[in-house]
C-alpha cells in the first residue's frame, strides 16, 4: 500500500514523500492519524533554530510526536479495527529492569530520531499504542502526550522527595506548566500548590493553584518541594529562585529544556541538602495515567481543554504550514491539527 510521509526538508519547507506500507508485516499495527498537536521542540526545527548539526543529521523528518489516531488494521490481534487509540513516541529498542525506556540512550524518538506523526499511515508497534476511552475522548487527546510528560515530572518528584509535602511549587507558566500544575493538583490532592511565573495573563488561566508574580514572592513563603517547567532562557533563573525558596531537604524536578548549559547555586544546594533530579518525555505507564486522569475527573478534563487554542482543518500541505506559522504567534495554549491528509 502506497503512503504519503509529509517530511520536513528544510527551514518552513514541507514535502510529501511516497512510500510504500506492507498491511501484512507481522507484529505491527497500521494506525490513520486524526489528531495531532504542536510542540515547542517541533517548531525549532520548522523555523531551523535548533543546531545546524542536528538538522543536518536528521532532516528531512516527519514531525510531530503528539497525535492520537484510529486503528486501521492489527496483525496482533490486540486492538479492533475503529479503536481510538494515542501513539507514544518513544521507540523503545530494548528495556531495563531499573531504567524506564524514555531514559535509555538507546531509544529513539518519533520527530525526533526517526520520522514523527506527520504521515497518512503510522506502522506501529502495539506496545506503543493504548486505547483512549469513550469518556475521555475530546479534541485535547491530541496532547495527551504532553499531560504524560507532567505525569512523569510529578511521579519522579513523589519518587525523590522526603516525606513532606505541605506546599508544592511549580515553575512556568506555559502549557507546559500548566500542564503540571494539573496533574500535580491532582497527585497531591492534600498540599497547598503553588504557580509561579511573570505573565499574568497566564496565570489567570490557573483557578486551582494559587498563583504568585516571581518578582513579588511574599519573603515569608518557603516551599517544600518544586517543580521547574520553565526551560530555554530562563531555567536558570526559575532554577536558583527555586533554591532560595525550598525548604532543606527539599527536591527539585528539573523538567525544562535549555538549549544552553544552565549556572546554578550549587553552594546553596549542599548547604540545604538539596536533591535535584532531571525528567524528560515519558513512560507507557504515564500515557495509561493521563488517559486514566481524563477519563475519570471531569475537572482535568476541563482544565486542560482550556489549552485547546487553535484547530487547523488540515487536507493539505499550505494547511500544515499554516498552522506552524499561526502556532509561532500564539502566547498561550496549543495548536491542533485535524488531520485529513
Amino acid at each position: 500500500m502506497f503512503n504519503n510521509v509529509y517530511r520536513l526538508t528544510g527551514v518552513r519547507q514541507i514535502e510529501r514523500v511516497t512510500t510504500s506500507t506492507d498491511l501484512n508485516t507481522p507484529g505491527k499495527v497500521i494506525v490513520r492519524p486524526t489528531l495531532m498537536s504542536i510542540c515547542r521542540a517541533d517548531e525549532r526545527y520548522y523555523t531551523g533554530t535548533r543546531d545546524k548539526e542536528v538538522l543536518a543529521a536528521r532532516l528531512p523528518m516527519a514531525l510531530i510526536h503528539e497525535a492520537v489516531g484510529e486503528v486501521v488494521r492489527d496483525n496482533t490481534g490486540t486492538f479492533t479495527p475503529g479503536t481510538k487509540v494515542v501513539m507514544i513516541p518513544t521507540h523503545a529498542h530494548g528495556h531495563d529492569n531499573l531504567i524506564a525506556d524514555n531514559y535509555l540512550r538507546s531509544s529513539t524518538f518519533r520527530s525526533s530520531t526517526e520520522d514523527g506523526f506527520m504521515r497518512e499511515y503510522v506502522t506501529i508497534e502495539p506496545e506503543s499504542l493504548i486505547e483512549i476511552p469513550a469518556g475521555a475522548q475530546s479534541t485535547m487527546n491530541a496532547f495527551l502526550e504532553v499531560v504524560s510528560v507532567a505525569v512523569q515530572a510529578v511521579r519522579r518528584l513523589q519518587e525523590t522527595m522526603i516525606n513532606r509535602q505541605d506546599k508544592i511549587g511549580v515553575w512556568g507558566d506555559g502549557n507546559v506548566a500548566y500542564m503540571t500544575a494539573v496533574v500535580a493538583r491532582e497527585m497531591f490532592p492534600d498540599s497547598e500548590l503553588y504557580v509561579f511565573g511573570k505573565h499574568q495573563e497566564k496565570l489567570d488561566f490557573i483557578s486551582f493553584a494559587n498563583t504568585v508574580q516571581i518578582d513579588e514572592v511574599p519573603a515569608d513563603l518557603k516551599l517544600d518541594q518544586a517543580i521547574e517547567a520553565v526551560g530555554g532562557r530562563g531555567s536558570e533563573a526559575a532554577t536558583n529562585q527555586i533554591i532560595d525558596i525550598i525548604n532543606p531537604r527539599g527536591a527539585i524536578v528539573l523538567s525544562g529544556v535549555s538549549e544552553n548549559p544552565v549556572a546554578i547555586n550549587t553552594r546553596m544546594v549542599l548547604e540545604k541538602g538539596i536533591t535535584l533530579a532531571g525528567t524528560t518525555r515519558s513512560s507507557r505507564e504515564d500515557f495509561q495515567t493521563a488517559i486514566d486522569l481524563v477519563a475519570n475527573n471531569h475537572a482535568v478534563k476541563e482544565r486542560l481543554e482550556l489549552l485547546v487554542q487553535n484547530v487547523k482543518h488540515v487536507t493539505e500541505i499550505k494547511d500544515i504550514t499554516d498552522a506552524f506559522d499561526e502556532d509561532l504567534t500564539m502566547n498561550w495554549g496549543k495548536t491542533v491539527l485535524d488531520w485529513h491528509m
